[in-house]
């Protein structure tokens, strides 16, 4: 009867309660009344079967009013248990689906819910201060996180009493604990809608959560990048963002450690993705361009603004397109953040407002910006024959490089020299460089390029030099017209390369320009000439000479250049004698002969053979003829090989030679090196080297001694088996022509008649050379009887200095 009294009495309280709940509750209620809610009125509104307030109170038969889910779970049990469905205060039997709502005490116990949390939420603000123990900050936030997840009001009074600028205050108090309660918080007001979001961005709070992301403690780290996650989510709080220095920054970071932590990356990227849809993230600029990036971060920039400044770009104001042009400068220097710009269409905008269309609407300044970014782009090393620009044209179709050369023509100085760097990096490219070279030379561009020698502009002068230094080999004809017409320009390339100070790729292309123009260009030539040009590099090739190599291999691409300029003395000698006379001078002929023991540098080689083969050629014009006393004893001495007294006589040339006066290769050694140059791996040193010593056996001089003169010297047997691995092309033609030479002479033809090897290499040649090379084929097959001698193509008897098949002399001028 106690127990029916005491729910009784409780269940009164309630109704009461319900019928006015401003006896048991106020707005200023304290501590010490909170109590006695608890003791009295509380009471009221606890379950009697969980003790704890109720939420949705529901009455059973006794009068009493229980939990709902409680009471159900209450008589679910009676039944497992096989009794009938009872009060639990008072045990008696009740109807367990007569359970009826209590509306007036449901709304009762809201209403003391919402004024008892707003109470304890108005207690919390006063431990929410700086001067608050961590204990007191702890409480405080402990009552605002109950408040706001038990009840709407609790949000309310959140938002209404200003509770979140105290709580972003706390993620500057000194104890961890408050601070990683305090993001919590955030994090948990964040996620409500961008009204709090704004509000939680209030004041100083972005920047100090961007500062836990920098930090070494993970908990902060993790709770600040969730917390910025979510308030991104608002776009005035992404412009907050985009406006803090640092902040994309220390966000590409955290999303570029993925390997560390995935998640946490995820956040970040997430972060990122929504921030770039702000378009004041242009503003990141004034912080970017001032950090050193790593080339990860600028990866990962350039993937979230691409697509964003190609259309600033282009069509964006000017302030924004300074913007821009800043970023794309600092991050299209990383390779693969380039690729990413291009990816994202960069290419295009960036040519428009710099063709001369656009010119009028762009600054100067902003045009040099958009030149230098362009530039590195170009830079990256991509194949640009296939990167489309628009519809089926690429930066290098026909019509997009005549408009940058016209306006390489029409703008200042500065945007000349990105365009020309430009040009460089194209020409740079095997894909590309012909590409260049064809509008180059449809557009009329290369008078203006070669004018660029001379500018005042330093940089500009460079990167001219370098781009004629790549499409010379192409366009040596070009050039060299150009430089006929003003000896000045050809004056300036002499003087680059032989100032002692002059930058040194800038020094080796105009060396390269030099050595790749028309060999056989008399005018040229001579300006050379007279512009001391090569006195310069005959010097300094002996220079090197004496050290024995050169030092690196940039050392080894200008001495090939030395010698390449060297040896287009040797190409006009007959009608020079000013080159002849310098030829004895700095004795070229000795020069070339060392430059043959260079080896590792077959470029070198090869072009010390050639000039050994012009040189060679002249000898035989040059020779002196001993001073006899009756002109029939000199004709009868020569016809039998003797000689007057005294008198050192050529047995190839018949007079009197001299490596130096008449370049004869019989002296110096030439010979020698010439022949182990014969077993080179490398086919062009061997065939030069190849060529030179048919010079020994060539009409006009004594072939049957120069024969011999290669027999001496161990050259039968390697040109014997240049012929047998059945060479192509000019090689053919050479080898063939020396082997019928050498078989001329009987003992040699004889020995050689049993090489299997060697006749089918010369039925190999008769086969598959052209006319010339299967008349020689034929000639020399005789020579060793396998072929009858009756074709009358071929002179029986041919003479001791010469043959009806002709000279070799048209393939020592055969080379370009």
């Amino acid at each position: 009867m106690a127990e029916r009294r005491q729910g009784s009495q409780r269940q009164e309280q309630a109704w009461r309660v319900a019928g006015d709940g401003r006896d048991w509750c106020d707005d200023g209620s304290d501590d010490g009344e909170e109590g006695e809610e608890e003791d009295g009125v509380l009471s009221a509104f606890v379950c009697p079967i969980t003790m704890e307030v109720m939420r949705d109170p529901v009455v059973v038969e006794t009068g009493h009013a229980f939990e709902r889910e409680a009471i159900a779970r209450w008589f679910s049990e009676c039944t497992l248990l096989g009794a009938a469905p009872r009060c639990p205060v008072t045990m008696k039997v009740v109807d367990g689906a007569d359970v009826k709502p209590v509306l007036a005490l449901r709304a009762a116990i809201e209403e003391w819910t919402c004024r008892r949390e707003t109470a304890e939420l108005r207690r919390a603000c006063r431990w929410l201060t700086k001067a608050a123990s961590e204990k007191e900050a702890l409480r405080g936030l402990d009552a605002v996180m109950r408040g706001w997840k038990l009840a709407r009001v609790g949000k309310r009074v959140v938002r209404r009493d200003g509770i979140v600028p105290m709580v972003a205050a706390m993620l500057r108090n000194g104890s961890a604990r408050v601070r990683l309660k305090a993001l919590q918080a955030l994090h948990e007001f964040a996620r409500e809608d961008d009204e709090y979001r704004e509000s939680v961005s209030d004041g100083d709070t972005i920047r100090t959560i961007v500062k836990f992301i920098d930090c070494e403690d993970c908990q902060e780290r993790e709770l600040a990048v969730s917390v910025l996650c979510e308030l991104s989510k608002s776009e005035m709080v992404c412009e907050k963002i985009s406006e803090l220095n640092g902040a994309i920054l220390i966000l590409g970071k955290v999303a570029c450690n993925k390997a560390q932590n995935p998640a946490l990356a995820e956040e970040a990227e997430m972060t990122l993705e929504n921030l770039e849809k702000c378009e004041k993230n242009l503003r990141i600029a004034s912080s970017l361009e001032k950090i050193v990036l790593s080339n990860d971060l600028k990866n990962l920039v350039a993937q979230r603004v691409g697509l964003l400044f190609a259309g600033v770009v282009e069509n964006g104001t000017l302030p924004a397109k300074e913007v821009a042009f800043k970023v794309l400068d600092h991050i299209s220097t990383n390779t693969e953040s380039a690729k990413v710009l291009i990816e994202d269409g960069i290419l295009l905008p960036l040519f428009r407002v710099l063709s001369v269309d656009g010119v009028k609407f762009l600054p100067p300044r902003l045009q040099e910006a958009a030149a230098a970014v362009l530039s590195n782009l170009v830079a990256c090393g991509i194949d640009f024959g296939t990167v489309p620009l628009d519809g089926n044209r690429t930066i290098v179709s026909e019509d997009i490089v005549h408009s940058l050369l016209h306006l390489i023509s029409n703008t200042s100085p500065p945007i000349q020299c990105k365009l020309l760097e430009i040009f460089v990096m194209l020409s740079s490219s095997t894909t590309t460089v012909l590409s260049i070279i064809s509008a180059i030379r449809s557009s009329g561009a290369i008078t203006n390029l070669v004018q660029f020698v001379e500018s005042d502009h330093q940089d500009s002068r460079a990167a001219s030099i370098k781009l004629l230094c790549k499409i010379s080999f192409d366009m040596d004809h070009e050039i060299a017209q150009v430089l006929r017409s003003s000896p000045t320009l050809l004056g300036c390339l002499v003087r680059i390369v032989s100032e002692n100070d002059a930058n040194a790729d800038e020094q080796d292309a105009a060396l390269q320009i030099l050595a790749n123009l028309p060999k056989r260009d008399r005018r040229l030539t001579m300006e050379l000439m007279e512009q001391g040009a090569f006195k310069y590099i005959a010097r300094n090739v002996l220079s090197i000479c004496r050290r024995g190599t050169a030092n690196s291999i940039v050392d080894n691409t200008m001495l090939e250049g030395l010698v390449k300029v060297l040896a287009r003395i040797t190409y006009i000698l007959r009608e020079e004698p000013r080159c002849v006379a310098l030829a004895r001078e700095y004795n070229l002929a000795s020069l070339f002969t060392s430059l043959l023991r260079l080896n590792g540098l077959d470029g070198v080689q090869v072009l010390s053979a050639k000039a050994l083969v012009n040189l060679s050629v002249e000898s035989r014009y040059m020779t002196g003829t001993p001073n006899f006393d009756e002109h029939e004893q000199k004709s009868v001495l020569t016809w039998f090989g003797k000689k007057s007294p005294g008198i050192q006589l050529c047995r190839v040339h018949s007079g009197i030679c001299s490596i130096r006066d008449n370049f004869c290769i019989l002296e110096g050694k030439a010979v020698e090196r010439l022949v182990v140059c014969l077993s080179h791996q490398n086919k062009k040193v061997a065939e030069a080297s190849l060529a030179a010593l048919c010079t020994l056996i060539g009409d006009g001089v004594e072939i049957s001694e120069g024969v011999l003169v290669l027999y001496r010297a161990n050259a039968i047997e390697p040109i014997f088996e240049i012929l047998k691995e059945n060479p192509a092309g000019t090689l053919q033609q050479r080898v063939t022509w020396a082997v019928e030479r050498i078989l001329r002479t009987e003992n040699i033809a004889k020995a050689a008649s049993s090489d299997r090897g060697l006749s089918s290499a010369l039925v190999h040649a008769f086969q598959n050379g052209d006319s010339r090379t299967r008349r020689i084929a034929e000639a020399a097959l005789k020579h060793i009887n396998k072929l009858p001698t009756f074709s009358q193509i071929i002179d029986k008897h041919p003479s001791r200095r010469g043959s009806s098949i002709g000279s070799m002399e048209r393939y020592f001028r055969s080379d370009r």
